[in-house]
């Protein structure tokens, strides 16, 4: 249960990240895929509060640390001292993953816990959201190849000038 509370809390931090991310995205199709996860992330919690109901408890978070920190990690992010959108849009994707792996392993583990307490239900809605932040990784892993190379290309350009 202390876990279930823990990314329940984890998941309504993230609604309030994402939306302050997405300002800060400039490329469209970053700012597209952060808007997805934020309507997903809200799914998310509606299946959580199913995951209690089903086990006879109040949904009730208890505060996740974790996703505190990495929740301040993308604020460092959008934050960053550059005026290249594309450097500040890697930070982004980079903030995003290390929220996307956290909660990966965190739905992994109840899921496989619930699975060895006979719990299908609860281990289906789990498999459910572990499927969707698997997914959710990978297009940001996608949306990095090109958002890298761009920003890699243009602090190589800027260094040249002020050679």
């Amino acid at each position: 249960m202390e876990e279930i509370k823990d990314i329940y809390n984890a998941e309504n931090q993230l609604t309030k990240a994402l939306p302050k991310m997405i300002k800060a995205a400039a490329d469209e199709e970053l700012k597209s895929g952060l808007q997805n996860h934020l309507e997903e992330t809200q799914r998310q919690i509606k299946r959580l509060e199913q995951v209690f109901k089903i086990l006879g408890e109040p949904a009730k978070g208890k505060k996740c640390e974790a996703m505190e920190g990495l929740v301040e990690e993308g604020k460092d992010a959008i934050e960053a001292d550059t005026d290249n959108d594309s450097v500040r849009d890697a930070l982004i994707i980079c903030a995003a993953q290390k929220v996307e792996h956290y909660e990966i392993a965190t739905y992994g583990a109840l899921k496989a816990w619930a699975e060895q307490l006979g719990m299908d239900d609860v281990a289906k809605l789990l498999q459910q959201t572990l499927g969707e932040e698997k997914a959710a990784d990978e297009k940001l892993s996608e949306a990095s190849e090109s958002i890298n190379k761009t920003a890699n290309s243009v602090e190589q350009e800027e260094e040249e000038a002020a050679k």
